[in-house]
């Protein structure tokens, strides 16, 4: 997957250090971005929740230091929305605490990514996750004592499904990350505020009659509904579509459609396999919110937060690592 784990755990531990578990206010649990001057949508619009510590609002603060003004009005674009705060495998419980703490704090919810199943990403860039299945149990588990009883929307490993499809995830482990994810919903349904979101694939990888039956075997019925388009950049147009052609086949379930980087819609240049990765020429999608075009539509969510890398291509550093300047043209190629 083009993942964007990497920076997650140092965020966790920033977020607690910086007090939002104690609740002493310190200068940076605001919750709404305003150490870096950035002013996040109206609650109405847009319910989620702006790190006002993440890479973003890091850097337009290094911007203006250094008296880049321009750079910094830039990067404000992606550090005044919500973006998915990937929870990393060691603190689970800490940083989901962390997180929602904040976000409750603020009178927003968290948007949360779970992204540690056995066997992730078939050994590509962000190749890893739990050691086995009793491991990933114990890291959900311990994700959801940390949500507890806070509002909060959890997109539910990206990819996982769709590998199981498209057969880069070799057949003896299919049958367990089916229990695996639908042991997942369960767990997190069980909360009382929290909304989850089963990762079901996007506009170009295949059709929803290959992977409708699949996401049923893994516990769509229990969840709230699937997303669309997680870490890629077909059309908010080309993904209400397919969603809804998807949603047709599990029942009228709802969906969100990441936006985060498909202003320009993919890219079609190069290498098909390499196409996800660090594309040149893409651009900001929509902003974030809950007020979309569709009524299965639930919100539009930037889940990777753009400006990370994918991966280790077209000279990127490690999947989940900041990237100042793919953010910056990002954010310049934004209209």
């Amino acid at each position: 997957m083009h993942g964007t784990r990497g920076a997650a755990a140092v965020l966790g531990a920033a977020l607690l250090l910086a007090g939002c578990s104690s609740g002493d206010g310190g200068g940076k649990t605001t919750g709404d971005g305003a150490d870096a001057g950035i002013t996040q949508q109206p609650r109405e619009a847009d319910p989620f929740w702006v790190n006002p510590s993440g890479n973003a609002a890091q850097q337009v603060a290094a911007y203006v230091q250094r008296g880049k003004k321009d750079e910094a009005e830039q990067i404000r674009k992606i550090a005044a929305q919500p973006t998915g705060e990937w929870i990393g495998p060691e603190n689970p419980e800490q940083e989901a605490r962390g997180f929602t703490e904040a976000a409750d704090k603020a009178g927003r919810t968290a948007l949360l990514v779970l992204y540690d199943i056995p066997h992730r990403d078939c050994g590509q860039y962000s190749q890893g996750g739990a050691a086995d299945g009793d491991a990933y149990r114990t890291w959900v588990a311990a994700v959801a004592r940390g949500i507890g009883d806070r509002p909060a929307t959890v997109i539910l490993e990206p990819d996982a499904v769709l590998h199981l499809v498209d057969g880069c995830t070799p057949d003896e482990f299919h049958e367990e990350r089916y229990d695996l994810l639908k042991d997942a919903v369960k767990t997190l349904k069980s909360l009382k505020r929290t909304k989850v979101y089963l990762d079901a694939g996007n506009a170009g990888w295949g059709h929803p009659d290959q992977i409708f039956e699949p996401l049923r075997r893994a516990g769509v019925d229990r969840a709230d509904g699937f997303a669309v388009n997680v870490s890629n950049f077909y059309s908010t147009r080309d993904s209400v579509a397919y969603g809804k052609r998807l949603s047709a086949k599990v029942g009228g379930k709802h969906f969100v459609i990441d936006t985060s980087r498909n202003g320009n819609g993919p890219y079609t240049d190069g290498d098909p396999d390499e196409r996800w990765c660090n594309p040149p020429g893409r651009a900001l999608g929509e902003p974030p919110t809950t007020k979309t075009a569709d009524p299965l539509v639930d919100a539009y969510l930037w889940v990777k937060r753009p400006g990370e890398s994918d991966g280790e291509c077209k000279g990127g550093p490690k999947a989940g690592q900041w990237w100042p300047d793919y953010a910056l043209k990002l954010a310049k190629a934004s209209r």
